[in-house]
């Protein structure tokens, strides 16, 4: 059946909307051009209008001598010098300030936002107020505007910033009391979004502000540090001190990292990641490795089993990749005696004057991957605890150059051992958690209140007793996975060492003193 064609109107609008686009554009530029005169303009005809009303309420016994007087003065300016241009001069500035915009600024709130300022006072009566106090600035039907300083509304009337004041006696070194109020505000301004709660003690303020989202698209790559220097993730700009020019997509820009710091005069010499499956603590573990293996060499125990780490193996500083539950055990044995001769080494130098070994200089990094579950296999197996064997490393690893970094999950936590627990000062937690979850991990609560969704890699950090940073970790996916993000995977593979030489012959080998297993030959 052929198509019928349209009708001539239909085919002819394309054109007229064109048009009226266009004379659309050059009225609005006239108007900007043309806004001076047309100013002035309007304020001539407020004059003009207001000698108007001037003349009319004028007695008639008296328009006479205004006459009058008004020609003498005429007659002045004419006689004088550049007279007639300073009355030009003068009847232009009186028009421009008569015919400007005195459109009033909305400077108050909405009726809507003032009724949202109004419940959220109400809802903080009841833990700002006291029956003992003479003058209270929280009372029921009271006047929000005594207590709110200032605040902000987005443009879908959403709350977006706030300043408010609190009574003296207000328990506001409690963590509980300020927990409760931050609850409150959270839930009154509007889920969803994260809340940062700045509370001034002296003054008896607290601020609440909105948080933009952290961004996503920073990829794995050699970032700008110093030796002993790693880069967990980044941050917002006012929680650290620095920046670093990172690749963001396509451009370059500055953003603020979380640096930690390892090493002999690292205070935090070894860290421990908690989240929930797909929160990111692997991709936090092979991003340390990344930045490692350029000064150092590394140690990798894959407790899940999953190949998280199979790009890993054969390349160059990685001594290890192990996934069983023997080669774990052999691993982290091998790594206690290394730990042990380094001491030895480094103490013998110290005692003849001479400088460190270089190989008990060179940083050691041990990456364990899910213990519970070799900590599982190990039981079941009537074999030793595999994480007693990182009790040496964590306890001198300080002094010897050797870092540990442990991810686990939330629902294993109690399986960690003692010696992990104390000796991981630097703590990460990635994914969906709860303030009760960050204050267990962390020691503090967060100062923001966590978001419900979450990219992987988001989360918070502490490291020793600093403050509480937001996080998100640099994209590092497994470079093997299809289906994640093509140009993801091409970073990680570009930061990869080259493969050594017999990366394809088994490993070399040497027995356990005690005959448990194979050690890992240390690669020199």
């Amino acid at each position: 059946m052929g198509r019928r064609p349209l009708p001539r109107i239909l085919t002819a609008s394309a054109p007229i909307v064109r048009g009226r686009e266009y004379a659309r554009t050059a009225a609005d530029s006239a108007t900007d051009v043309l806004y001076p005169l047309i100013v002035i303009v309007r304020g001539l005809r407020g004059l003009a209008a207001a000698g108007r009303r001037r003349w009319a309420a004028t007695p008639k016994e008296r328009r006479g001598p205004a006459l009058f007087g008004l020609a003498g003065c005429v007659f002045a300016l004419a006689l004088m010098p550049y007279g007639p241009l300073l009355a030009l001069v003068v009847l232009m500035a009186a028009a421009a300030w008569t015919g400007r915009d005195r459109t009033p600024a909305d400077t108050g709130p909405g009726e809507a936002e003032a009724e949202r300022l109004q419940a959220l006072y109400d809802a903080l009566v009841p833990y700002f107020s006291a029956a003992e106090d003479p003058n209270p600035l929280y009372t029921h039907g009271g006047d929000w505007e005594e207590a709110f300083g200032e605040y902000e509304f987005d443009d879908d009337g959403r709350l977006v910033g706030l300043q408010l004041r609190y009574p003296a006696y207000f328990l506001d070194g409690e963590a509980e009391s300020r927990a409760r109020i931050e609850q409150l505000l959270h839930a009154k301004s509007g889920r969803g979004r994260e809340y940062l709660f700045d509370w001034d003690e002296e003054g008896n303020r607290l601020r609440l502000s909105v948080l933009p989202a952290l961004p996503t698209g920073i990829r794995a790559q050699r970032f700008v540090t110093a030796p002993g220097e790693t880069v967990l993730g980044f941050t917002d700009p006012s929680g650290v001190p620095r920046t670093l020019p990172v690749a963001d997509g396509e451009e370059t820009r500055d953003a603020p990292p979380v640096v930690w710091r390892t090493g002999a005069r690292s205070t935090e010499p070894h860290l421990l990641a908690l989240g929930q499956p797909g929160s990111g603590t692997t991709t936090l573990l092979r991003s340390l490795v990344l930045q490692a293996l350029p000064h150092g060499d590394a140690l990798v125990i894959d407790g899940s089993g999953a190949g998280e780490y199979a790009c890993l193996s054969g390349r160059e500083g990685v001594l290890a990749v192990e996934s069983g539950l023997a080669g774990a055990l052999a691993t982290l044995e091998w790594a206690a005696h290394e730990t042990e001769r380094r001491l030895i080494a480094a103490n013998r130098a110290r005692q003849l004057g001479r400088p460190v070994p270089q190989d008990a200089r060179r940083p050691l990094w041990i990456i364990v991957d899910r213990p519970s579950v070799l900590s599982h296999l190990a039981a079941a197996d009537g074999r030793s605890e595999p994480q007693n064997l990182l009790h040496v490393p964590l306890r001198h690893g300080r002094t010897a150059n050797v870092t540990v970094a442990v991810a686990e999950q939330f629902d294993a936590v109690d399986t960690l051992c003692a010696p992990v627990r104390a000796h991981t000062r630097a703590r990460v937690v990635l994914g969906r958690v709860t303030v009760d979850q960050v204050r267990t991990a962390l020691g503090v609560p967060p100062h923001t209140t966590p978001a419900r969704e979450v990219p992987p890699g988001r989360g918070y950090a502490r490291l020793g007793a600093g403050p509480v940073h937001r996080l998100q970790v640099p994209a590092t996916p497994d470079p093997y996975d299809e289906e994640e993000g093509e140009a993801q995977r091409a970073a990680v593979l570009e930061l990869l060492p080259r493969r050594t030489a017999g990366a394809d012959a088994a490993p070399a080998v040497e027995a356990c003193p005690d005959g448990d297993g194979p050690l890992p030959v240390q690669a020199t």
